[in-house]
């Protein structure tokens, strides 16, 4: 009689009395986040609770994209935990980006869920990213007796929360945790619920990415671009997926960082391509490194950009408007410059669209490279930044912060006619919110009263 198979080992053990943390990542780079946030001591010592790591795989394609589990680092993170749960296999088939419970369906699934995980009759409470959509919302919605804490891991924590969320989510979030990526830069995100933001250490965050870059120690993709010894790094960031450029303009995008880092003087260059970037975006590259007498490293496997900044230090980074940029020069001081910020800028819709914020901070920030500007580390927040940032923030989502119309207003009273600070702001949006700058009006009203009798007229005639 054959022997029964070996069972496999349980990816989460099981309900042990203790109440449940859920902590939900789609990124390393989040993932990393929360492990430093668990270093610092901001959820409770880790016997006082049973801690849950849910991955969800969120690209269009789930089965195609790469999964966090093969990426270089994930072990030592996934060890702060005491158990791994797949958030797509437990709602299989459905998309992570499209399903969630109906409300009248929310007792159903929780006991589903608790099942599943083995949750047993512990209370739960959540930690998730983007709480606006899915999956976040979707865990929100099963679990609506749960505590929830938002944590932003980019740029995007500075701008207002895209979508409006259900007061029966609102109030059950406690706080924002976020990376000191621009210091003195406090987020709007989740601000007009009184939610308060409040910083992961950056010591505790630079001790993980260290963690991850002696796991990465020996890898054979690092050890080759670091025998180049290259001096600059670029970031792809696949802006073609987002729609914000066609895949030929974001394939120019990365050829005028070459040039702009050869003509800085850089002979040794590495290219790390988004995840998502299909193989063909180093050819062109290739094709422009030849002229330009430059060596090329692709930096193309399962890696963060970090573990690069870690190991090889370079003297430059370059790139449109990546998070990575800032993390280059926060955590390890290296100076970055941009390529191709304004035009994107230039042609973001709608308005509202929550990348507006990265590219405002890092066209405000970072010298331009092609412009003739100097590479640097940004440092903390000049006074110019904050007012900045809530006028377009204000600009994005009105509605959600009537309390900063009259601030707003006097920024752009004094600044509308500034060509640094103009071309963030839309002249017909303005005009629709009756503020100054606004195409045909300026002043409370006038623009929107304005449009509004051209609308009646229209279904009048």
């Amino acid at each position: 009689m054959a022997p029964a198979p070996e069972k496999a080992p349980a990816q989460h053990p099981p309900a042990d009395g203790r109440p449940v943390q859920i902590f939900q990542v789609s990124t390393l780079y989040g993932a990393a986040t929360l492990a430093a946030s668990l270093d610092a001591g901001q959820f409770g010592p880790r016997q006082d609770a049973r801690r849950l790591l849910l991955i969800s795989r969120n690209a269009e394609i789930p089965e195609t994209a790469l999964r966090m589990e093969t990426m270089t680092g994930y072990e030592r993170i996934a060890g702060r935990f005491d158990g791994v749960l797949d958030w797509n296999g437990t709602i299989h088939p459905y998309h992570p980006a499209a399903w969630a419970p109906r409300p009248e369906e929310a007792p159903l699934w929780q006991r589903v869920l608790r099942t599943a995980w083995d949750l047993g009759s512990a209370p739960v409470e959540l930690i998730v990213e983007s709480i606006q959509v899915n999956p976040a919302k979707a865990l929100a919605g099963a679990f609506p007796e749960s505590a929830l804490h938002v944590y932003a891991d980019g740029l995007m924590s500075y701008g207002p929360t895209r979508n409006d969320l259900a007061q029966s989510i609102a109030c059950r979030i406690r706080r924002v945790l976020h990376l000191d990526l621009v210091p003195g830069l406090r987020p709007l995100l989740l601000s007009e619920y009184g939610v308060e933001p409040e910083l992961v250490p950056d010591s505790a965050f630079r001790a993980v990415l260290a963690e991850i870059a002696e796991e990465a120690a020996d890898d054979p993709e690092i050890v080759r671009a670091a025998a180049a010894e290259p001096t600059a790094l670029m970031l792809g960031q696949y802006l073609a997926a987002l729609d914000l450029l066609t895949v030929d303009e974001e394939e120019e995008l990365h050829v005028r960082m070459l040039r702009g880092a050869a003509a800085a003087g850089h002979r040794s260059v590495v290219f790390k391509p988004h995840p998502s970037a299909p193989a063909g975006y180093s050819t062109a590259l290739r094709a422009e490194a030849d002229r330009s007498g430059v060596r090329l490293t692709v930096l193309d496997g399962p890696l963060l950009a970090e573990t690069f900044y870690e190991r090889c230090r370079p003297r430059l980074v370059v790139g449109c408007f990546s998070t990575a940029m800032f993390t280059a020069a926060v955590y390890y001081g290296v100076p970055v410059a941009r390529v191709g910020t304004a035009e994107v800028l230039a042609r973001l819709t709608p308005f509202e669209n929550s990348n507006r914020i990265p590219l405002t901070v890092v066209d405000h920030l970072v010298a331009d490279l092609e412009g003739g500007g100097t590479p640097a580390v940004p440092g903390a927040a000049p006074e110019s930044l904050t007012p900045l940032v809530r006028a377009v923030g204000y600009c994005m989502r009105h509605k959600s912060h009537p309390g900063m119309r009259e601030e707003t207003a006097a920024y752009l009273a004094a600044h509308h006619a500034d060509p640094e600070v103009a071309h963030h702001f839309d002249t017909e949006r303005l005009g629709l919110l009756g503020l100054p700058g606004g195409t045909g009006a300026v002043g409370r009203g006038s623009g929107l009263q304005s449009r509004l009798r051209g609308l009646a007229r229209s279904r009048r005639s």
